[in-house]
């Protein structure tokens, strides 16, 4: 059985410099009060433009990014893919509007497409649909409100953009995630997903649609698409993660007086996305899978999975994967012991990537337990390298 606690393994990649980095970090998003003021303190720099590129950049830019382009991230995937580990190139600008931009954005999704068909070390790309069309398009989308004919032509240009970037991993064989987002515009994200899967997945899962199982409904969409998948005669791709907008949601669902999409609680959560895993290996012939969580007990069970039913560790249609920066005793120990395993790694302006890297000091802070083992981990690597 699979240990997560050899942090030997897990740290392996880290230097001691690198090591009390992170442990220093850690300590600061460990409180919860420190954040909140971060969040603020950041907010108030960029809005009077206080320079605090280079602050941010060296260090919780330096631990959750890859770096500022592609080129810049040359270090980490080399690194990572040292030790087995792939990478999934996240350009992570957020809140760009207007069609330049999400013309910018779409192209910047293909050069990370080029770049992983010219790298066996880079198995995946992804995107998110909101940083190629404007939120408020995919909401009336979502909910069947008759579009002007200014958002029609948004639309086209829509379908087409996501349809440049299937294509293009179709051509290039590297499969493509498309990210979940909140709830009121995922029901656009999921059809514009199934139409690309309809057309790019007849060999292979080449297009992935992600799926929050924090959401109380998504366990009977896996199933009800698979069933689509079976009557369209191609393969479900699907990325399996927890969710991240839980807040936003119940905040939203109790101020329009709707049920909140979200499960009563986080052991409902763990016990859909644990159903969800084994749905899908006793399918693994129609869907192919990427667990993505930081959850070491989902890690675990998955493993058991692939051995109960004889899937081999390195199975193509089964892959692992984790944030840079976060859970590397789960990511190193599984690529150790020989299964396929991926990280996402962010990157983009330092200014513009802000945005992504407060999400993740609020997940740390807001998960149970998160921080405190990482923590925990990192101080147990230390005093072993102490002591020999």
């Amino acid at each position: 059985m699979i240990s997560f606690d050899n942090t030997e393994i897990a740290f392996r990649s880290k230097t001691n410099v690198e090591l009390k980095r992170a442990y220093k970090l850690y300590k600061i998003v460990s409180s919860s009060t420190f954040v909140s003021f971060g969040k603020w303190a950041t907010n108030v720099a960029l809005t009077i433009r206080f320079p605090i590129k280079r602050a941010v950049k060296a260090t919780i830019f330096k631990q959750f990014c890859g770096g500022e382009t592609i080129a810049e991230c040359n270090n980490t995937i080399q690194q990572l893919w040292k030790y087995g580990i792939g990478t999934i190139l996240d350009y992570s600008v957020e809140g760009k509007n207007g069609e330049d931009n999400f013309e910018i954005t779409c192209q910047e999704i293909l050069n990370t497409v080029e770049r992983a068909n010219q790298e066996e070390a880079i198995p995946y790309s992804v995107f998110k649909v909101t940083g190629l069309a404007p939120f408020s398009l995919l909401e009336k989308m979502s909910n069947g409100t008759k579009l002007s004919e200014k958002e029609k032509k948004s639309c086209a240009a829509l379908h087409i953009r996501i349809d440049r970037i299937c294509h293009a991993a179709f051509e290039a064989d590297t499969p493509v995630f498309i990210d979940a987002e909140e709830s009121w515009i995922q029901k656009a994200i999921d059809d514009l997903s199934m139409d690309m899967m309809a057309k790019y997945n007849q060999k292979r899962a080449i297009v992935y649609n992600t799926i929050q199982l924090y959401r109380w409904d998504r366990l009977e969409y896996i199933k009800s698409s698979k069933e689509k998948a079976e009557q369209g005669s191609f393969l479900l791709g699907l990325k399996l993660v927890r969710g991240a907008y839980m807040e936003k949601e119940r905040d939203r669902a109790l101020e329009k007086g709707y049920r909140s999409p979200i499960q009563n609680s986080k052991k409902e959560t763990d016990k859909d996305y644990d159903l969800s895993l084994e749905y899908c290996v006793l399918n693994i012939d129609r869907i192919e899978i990427c667990a993505g969580t930081h959850n070491e007990k989902s890690s675990l069970y998955l493993t058991e999975l692939m051995e109960t039913h004889r899937i081999k560790k390195n199975d193509p249609r089964i892959c692992f994967a984790q944030l840079l920066g976060m859970s590397d005793h789960i990511s190193y120990n599984l690529s150790n012991a020989g299964y396929k395993v991926a990280k996402y790694v962010p990157y983009g302006p330092v200014e513009e990537v802000l945005p992504y890297l407060l999400r993740r000091a609020d997940e740390n802070t807001s998960v149970s337990g998160q921080t405190t083992r990482e923590l925990s981990l990192i101080i147990k690597e230390r005093k072993r390298r102490r002591s020999t």
